[in-house]
């Protein structure tokens, strides 16, 4: 829950308060920054970026991990900002934190090999020598969520700050303190001032630090918003990463084994109160192995326990209007013929949702194609895997997946049309940190994590440099009667047979070289 407060003289406010989405305790009181106030942020880190962006990669790597020892050291003050304004047990604060220093780890001790320079061969100007070099951007936007505050956030941070740039962070108005927290422990540990900093506010500041002269911006959030993003971006040519939502699929296969894929599908369907873009949204469970999957699938979620104590599974819903869009896809499919296996109608509690099992959907209801983003898991019986792997293919999303078989696992994953796939598991790929993450559709594109992530944050330079002299090939005005003999000669004895091994002799000898 957010609300404004301390009004401007203007009557736009100049601060907004933070409240436990579990009980409505007030937490803090932070700023509404302004767009001069996110483009001075901007300006500061540019300055920043000046050491920073040039300091050896093992200097960097030492102030990371300084990082990483400071969010350790404040482990429990982090795992409790968490949990108090993101609404999560503590147990899964904790995990999350784990997620972080693990990513941080991976991004400080990968960054120097990944970057090195390339050599590249030119086939005709083998008398030039080629490379590639790369570079970082220089200042990077990050507008991170609420839903996993720390983690997400920092898989964009971790890996713009590991290959030299300085970052801009605007957390999430519902879970600006962790954002804060994050910062507090990177000024800390960072002897250099201004690498990583913050802004907080309402969708104005957010839309602030989009149009500020950034020189990428990572953005995770729903696809709507993902859309108001890129058309601000957009008015500087400011190139973006966008993960976005999704309706993650989970395909059951006959020969799975029922009792784990039971335990670990209830996991990626409840874990988070169901608040994950890569949490199982639907399932496709294969006739001969629906009825036994259902009945252990659904004792294992009867024994969660929802609640805001050290016992609990799961916790509150953090943003109080999700609770409303969950109950409409309930409600929509239920009047539908959809029946309600674990739960229903009752289960939602104020700012908790009890678990909801549903069976006898059909995929044209909203609970099987929208963003649910709550603690519902809709199961639909296919005839095969094909059609399970069609049926979740049919979706304006790609994101995660889930596949549960044996002798055919990798051909289904291999099958679905999303981003990343676990198999026999349950979200396992987002706390990779060599896999990249990322989506297709609506679930966004671009990567972060693994080196096609880290890579996003650096841009690519082509270098040559002419090691002598080699008429017809070289970029002179020459005679154009014998540079069209020469051009022909080459096309036929480079390129009109098979392979030729030795280019460059091949050219040297056409040039009398």
């Amino acid at each position: 829950m957010t609300m404004t407060t301390h009004e401007r003289a203007d009557a736009k406010p100049a601060k907004f308060d933070v409240r436990n989405p579990a009980n409505g305790e007030l937490l803090g009181t932070l700023p509404i920054h302004t767009a001069d106030e996110v483009n001075a942020a901007v300006a500061r880190a540019r300055r920043a970026f000046r050491v920073w962006g040039t300091l050896p990669h093992k200097q960097r790597r030492a102030h990371m991990l300084d990082f990483r020892r400071e969010l350790v050291r404040r482990m429990d003050d982090i795992i409790d900002v968490v949990h108090r304004e993101n609404g999560k047990p503590r147990a899964d604060a904790a995990a999350e934190l784990m997620l972080v220093v693990s990513h941080l780890t991976h991004a400080a001790n990968r960054a120097e090999s990944l970057v090195k320079p390339k050599s590249v061969t030119a086939a005709l100007f083998a008398n030039y020598r080629s490379r590639i070099t790369y570079h970082p951007y220089g200042v990077v936007g990050v507008i991170g969520p609420w839903n996993f505050p720390i983690h997400t956030p920092m898989g964009s941070i971790s890996y713009a700050l590991a290959m030299g740039n300085c970052v801009v962070f605007k957390p999430s108005e519902l879970t600006p303190l962790c954002g804060k927290i994050l910062v507090e422990c990177a000024q800390a540990a960072i002897p250099i001032p201004d690498v990583l900093q913050l802004v907080t506010g309402l969708g104005e500041t957010g839309a602030a630090l989009a149009r500020a002269k950034v020189d990428k911006l990572a953005f995770t959030g729903s696809a709507a918003t993902g859309r108001r993003v890129m058309a601000a971006a957009a008015e500087n040519l400011t190139p973006v990463i966008m993960e976005l939502g999704g309706k993650d699929p989970a395909i059951v296969a006959a020969d799975a084994d029922l009792d784990h894929a039971a335990k670990s599908v209830a996991y990626g369907a409840f874990w988070n109160a169901g608040q994950a873009c890569v949490g199982i949204e639907r399932a496709f469970v294969v006739d001969s192995a629906y009825d036994t999957f259902v009945e252990k699938l659904c004792k294992e979620v009867r024994s969660l326990k929802v609640g805001d104590d050290e016992l609990a599974h799961y916790g509150a819903m953090t943003m109080p209007k999700q609770t409303a869009i969950v109950r409409e896809h309930v409600k929509e499919a239920l009047e539908q013929g959809a029946r309600a296996v674990v739960g229903g109608m009752e289960s939602f509690k104020g700012a908790f949702i009890e678990p909801i099992v549903l069976v006898n959907v059909k995929p044209s209801m909203k609970v099987m194609s929208d963003e649910s983003f709550g603690p519902v898991l809709p199961i639909m019986k296919v005839a095969s895997t094909e059609e399970a792997v069609r049926l979740a293919n049919d979706s304006n999303y790609g994101l995660g997946s889930a596949v549960y078989a044996k002798a055919d696992a990798d051909r289904i994953a291999d099958a679905v049309d999303a981003g990343m796939t676990s198999i026999n598991s349950s979200l396992v790929f987002a706390a990779m940190g060599g896999l990249p993450f990322g989506g297709r559709r609506e679930s966004g594109f671009g990567r972060i994590h693994g080196d096609e992530g880290m890579m996003e944050f650096v841009w690519s330079k082509g270098t040559t440099s002419e090691l002598f002299p080699m008429p017809g090939f070289g970029m002179v005005f020459s005679d154009p009667k014998q540079k069209l003999t020469l051009m022909r000669q080459t096309i036929q004895t480079v390129f009109g047979g098979n392979v030729i091994d030795d280019v460059t002799s091949v050219l040297r000898k056409l040039v009398g070289k």
